[in-house]
């Protein structure tokens, strides 16, 4: 594609350089990906401006240049006002579109993104339909798969990502949108026709500063949503009820609403739940039918996962009966209410909780399976929000009978000073410290007799710890079930 063409979608930039109008076969804003008839894009990020590396990037044979300054290279450059908004726009034309070319569902909030994505997919696939699943632990479709970056990638990745979908015949992506991704316009010009909101509580306050600016930040998704309509359905918001962001949600949009929750007031709801150790059952309700359902998850917040996705779909017209089997035959998400399987007599759940909200979550589920004893095992992340620590200590202190801090992606920070952080949310509470991550997963399982519960949470799927700026090979259910099976034989 020339590079008059790909400008063409910009209503104002500049020319400067030489007038040749050079063919781009490839788009990208990181210099050491620049080959032979790139255009080059200079972005500023977190911690570098790609202004820098412009040089770098003509001498990796950069075709054209796009930057928010005048400059005199020997390639033609387009100087725009922002380069971030201009990027999204000339690679939604060089990928096609590929978001108005299927149904995209868009699910934010601060808990259960990743659960709720899931849940839509497994529900979508049971009508028969070919699904892709953006977000935090991988980019997904069918069997193949892709470790993700971020939760939301940026715009180039995630038009790349959707361009490869549609090849693959996905009809349906569903994108977990983080709050980052919203703030930083990862998600400029992409297509969303469905909008979740699942809850909002304290996170990411290191990066928004406020709560205000988070939840402004969330909002963007549904603010976004436009009128267009996917083969002949509108654009839905789906909003949780029982949350007071809710009404911010239903001020931004302009989108259709449908709302969820516990209450008959909403337009999906959920009644006569019943939670077992290992599965939930309530009947669910629609606008136009109602079903008895049994999720393979426990706890209230799955009973808030399964309506956001059974309302989700409904927006899509899948009848109840598929969502249905569709939940009840889902497989289990990775990292989140996971069981380790070792042929322990009592059971270990590994969980990504790591806000004061959603540890809490899931130690009232917790509570409601009956353990003798119950041990937690968690910590907090360095270069975060130091203010959720002592929240994050006292949910703990406060639900289990043995609590064990430790260390969970320190960073640059110490252990011990993110644990002293945390212990000032607990004072007259009992807990045990100890900073090194196995020691003290090995610690709960030397302790655990039959029928207690050991919920190790903080990293869920993840592979790493992270300290200072080294990734240490750490997956809490694989050193879980080895230290088990080391302890049995």
């Amino acid at each position: 594609m020339r590079l008059s063409e790909l400008v063409s979608c910009l209503p104002f930039y500049d020319m400067k350089g030489p007038t040749s109008d050079p063919d781009i076969q490839a788009i990208s804003h990181h210099h050491k990906n620049v080959k032979k008839g790139t255009l080059f894009i200079a972005m500023r990020g977190e911690h570098r401006d790609g202004k820098d590396f412009i040089q770098q990037a003509v001498l990796n044979g950069a075709a054209a240049v796009i930057c928010d300054q005048e400059m005199t290279l020997s390639i033609p450059v387009v100087q725009v006002r922002n380069p971030r908004h201009a990027l999204a726009q000339i690679v939604n034309l060089f990928y096609g579109y590929p978001s108005f070319k299927m149904n995209v569902i868009g699910v934010t909030g601060t808990n259960g993104k990743t659960t709720v994505s899931h849940m839509i997919q497994a529900i979508i696939e049971m009508a028969g339909e070919h699904t892709g699943v953006i977000g935090t632990l991988y980019m997904k479709q069918g069997t193949e798969s892709k470790i993700a970056v971020n939760t939301t990638p940026d715009s180039l990745l995630l038009q790349q990502t959707l361009c490869g979908f549609l090849e693959k015949k996905v009809t349906t992506s569903i994108i977990e949108v983080s709050s980052h991704g919203l703030a930083q316009g990862r998600l400029f010009g992409c297509d969303i026709d469905i909008a979740v909101f699942t809850n909002l509580t304290q996170d990411h306050l290191d990066y928004h500063g406020s709560m205000d600016h988070y939840r402004w930040s969330k909002s963007l998704l549904f603010s976004q949503l436009g009128h267009q309509h996917y083969n002949g359905l509108p654009k839905f918001a789906i909003v949780n009820d029982d949350d007071p962001f809710s009404e911010m949600v239903r001020q931004a949009t302009s989108a259709h609403i449908i709302s969820y929750g516990l209450h008959d007031r909403s337009d999906v709801y959920a009644s006569n739940i019943k939670y077992g150790r290992h599965s939930t059952e309530f009947t669910a309700h629609t606008p136009v039918e109602s079903k008895t359902i049994t999720i393979p998850v426990v706890g209230i917040f799955n009973v808030y996962n399964a309506l956001a996705s059974i309302a989700a779909t409904f927006a899509r017209r899948i009848p109840l009966a598929l969502a249905a089997k569709g939940l009840e035959q889902m497989q289990s998400v990775p990292g989140r209410f996971e069981i380790v399987e070792a042929e322990q007599p009592y059971t270990i759940i590994v969980d990504y909780a790591h806000t004061p909200d959603s540890l809490e979550n899931v130690l009232q589920a917790i509570v409601k399976m009956k353990a003798a004893r119950t041990f937690v095992v968690v910590g907090c992340g360095g270069d975060r929000d130091r203010s959720k620590r002592p929240l994050m200590a006292k949910v703990a202190c406060g639900y289990a009978t043995d609590v064990i801090f430790t260390s969970d992606n320190p960073r640059s920070e110490s252990p011990l000073e993110i644990i002293r952080d945390m212990e000032e949310g607990v004072a007259g509470h009992t807990y045990t410290v100890i900073p090194d991550r196995k020691e003290a997963i090995a610690y709960a399982i030397s302790q655990a007799a039959e029928d207690d519960i050991i919920l190790i949470a903080g990293k869920g799927h993840e592979k790493v710890q992270i300290v200072g700026e080294t990734l240490i090979p750490f997956d809490d259910k694989q050193v879980a079930y080895e230290l088990v099976k080391g302890a049995s034989s």
